[in-house]
Parts: C-alpha cells; sequence; structure tokens
C-alpha cells in the first residue's frame, strides 16, 4: 500500500512539476521573441533553465568552470536525457551555440526558441544534408563562435556510452579552438528516455580539461578519442562503442 501510494505522489509531483516547467518553457519562448539581441536571449534562456530546473526538483552543481577557454571553443558532453541541453544553458555563459538535430526545429514552440537562441541544425538523414550542415557549422568556428556539440547524436535507454562522431572534433582542428570534454552526471536517472515524468534529485556537470589540437595528421580523431575516454572515465558507466566492436563469442 505504501510502495502504491509513494509511486502515486511521484507521478503526481511529477505532473505538477512538468506543468511549471512548460510554462516556463513558453515564457522563454515570449521574451525570445520580444528580446532584441542575442546575448540578452541567452541570457534569459539561462536564467529560466535555472528556475525551471529547480521546478522539477533537480538540483545541478558544476564544477571547472574556471577551465572554459576565454575564447572560443568547442564544448562536447554525453548525452543521456532530454534534460542535457537544458542543463548546459543553465551553467555556460552565454556565447555558446549550441548544434542540434534538424529534426528539433520542426517542433512546436521549441523550434522556435531554439532558432532564436541561435542554434545550429544539422542533418543526420542525408549525405548531401550532413555535408551542408558540417560546411555551415564550421563556418561558425572560423567566425569565433563557441558551439556545443553532443558527439554521440543521440540517446536510447541502454545505459552507456556511444560512440563519438568526429564533426565536433573536425571543427575544432580545422579552426585551432581548444575541445573542452564535459560529463553530465545524473540526467538519465532523472528523466530516462522511457519515461515523460521526472524525478527530483541531483545533475552534477564537470568540466574536465581544455584540449589544443596537436599539430599532426589525424587531429580530429586524436581530439575525439581523448574527449571520450575523459568523459568515459567519469561515468558508471558501460563504454558501448567497445562492447559493439567486440564479437560475441557466447
Amino acid at each position: 500500500m505504501f510502495r502504491s501510494l509513494s509511486a502515486a505522489l511521484r507521478v503526481l509531483y511529477g505532473a505538477a512539476a512538468l506543468v511549471v516547467f512548460g510554462s516556463l518553457f513558453a515564457v522563454a519562448a515570449l521574451l525570445a521573441l520580444a528580446v532584441p539581441t542575442l546575448r540578452w536571449r541567452r541570457r534569459v534562456v539561462s536564467g529560466l533553465a535555472h528556475l525551471g530546473l529547480l521546478a522539477l526538483g533537480l538540483r545541478v552543481s558544476a564544477s571547472g568552470l574556471a577551465v572554459l577557454p576565454a575564447d572560443a571553443c568547442v564544448v562536447t558532453a554525453n548525452h543521456s536525457s532530454y534534460l542535457d541541453g537544458v542543463v548546459l544553458a543553465a551553467i555556460l555563459p552565454p556565447r555558446f551555440s549550441f548544434v542540434i538535430k534538424r529534426e528539433a526545429a520542426a517542433l512546436p514552440v521549441v523550434g522556435l526558441l531554439l532558432r532564436r537562441v541561435g542554434s545550429e541544425f544539422v542533418d543526420r538523414h542525408t549525405h548531401g544534408g550532413r555535408h551542408r550542415d558540417a560546411r555551415r557549422v564550421l563556418r561558425r568556428a572560423e567566425l569565433g563562435h563557441s558551439l556545443v556539440f553532443f558527439p554521440e547524436g543521440t540517446f536510447d535507454e541502454r545505459p552507456g556510452l556511444k560512440r563519438f562522431h568526429v564533426g565536433a572534433f573536425v571543427a575544432a582542428a580545422r579552426t585551432g579552438m581548444s575541445v573542452v570534454p564535459v560529463a553530465i552526471l545524473g540526467a538519465r536517472r532523472a528523466l530516462p528516455p522511457e519515461s515523460i515524468i521526472p524525478r527530483p534529485g541531483r545533475i552534477r556537470v564537470e568540466i574536465l580539461g581544455s584540449l589544443v589540437p596537436p599539430a599532426a595528421p589525424h587531429a580530429a580523431e586524436a581530439l575525439r578519442d581523448e574527449a571520450r575516454r575523459m568523459i568515459l572515465a567519469r561515468l558508471d558507466e558501460p563504454d558501448l562503442a567497445q562492447a559493439a566492436a567486440t564479437p560475441d563469442r557466447t
């Protein structure tokens, strides 16, 4: 009985928190239309992201912010929940553009907000679209814009770190920008991929260092491998790329 009551209370709390979070999201979209400058739109969204996470019962802490380079850089983070982008929007300075799958641009309200805060959308499904969008993102990097990538590209119900796509690291290597690996801990538990009801708790963001592109062939691949190694070392989750590469001998 007590277990059923506890589960019911969790659902009620999560539903109420989602209503508050959704209301803040709508306010963010309206303010993004009204605020004239990109930097201030991002500041507004960052503040509302903080409030939204509090409304969901989530306490977010960040370590290593002093490691972020003062000039343009590329942040790369693990991806395990829809909360990941909200969390990074709450803690990162307003100079960052998020690189997001193109499907998000078509979502009502969400797409509008993402466009108004300067997000870059990339096609994951067609060869021509991928190359076109990669060139556009590279031009943004060359102009000195700081970027945020989730190099796994997606997430699902299976815990673990997937293989990293190389696009973020190509942008860094070609422009000479540092790569900043970031580990997000606790987001999967707070909002699992199979759920729409958040669970209160803690989310930690750890900024792990700053990697300078090496002056060597295959610099992008070297950056990718080192950033992934650093993030994996902080996660209590399996290496799905290694699991996929290991033949099943059973």
